[in-house]
């Protein structure tokens, strides 16, 4: 029975890689896609919402700014961060 055909738009880096898993693994971008689809839809039924972490995460200009503040100017890890990241 044939598939019905959809249409998608995809960043170059993300048909880059579909291209490049495709060929090195012997397998069609159709079949690649619904695996990956169907995957995913499955993952959404079957895990809480709450637990998935989004692959992207759009943030305001002021969010951002605020984000490149922290990294370039971290501040200094509390006792209790020192002790987490331990090897004790």
């Amino acid at each position: 029975m044939p598939g019905k055909q959809i249409s998608a738009t995809i960043s170059e880096g993300a048909s880059q890689l579909l291209d490049s898993y495709a060929r090195a693994h012997g397998v069609k971008k159709g079949f690649l896609i619904e695996s990956a689809l169907l995957h995913h839809l499955e993952a959404l039924r079957e895990v809480p919402s709450d637990v998935i972490i989004p692959p992207r995460i759009v943030v305001s200009k002021g969010s951002m700014e605020a984000i490149a503040d922290l990294l370039e100017r971290p501040s200094t890890p509390t006792e209790a961060i020192k002790k987490l990241m331990s090897d004790q």
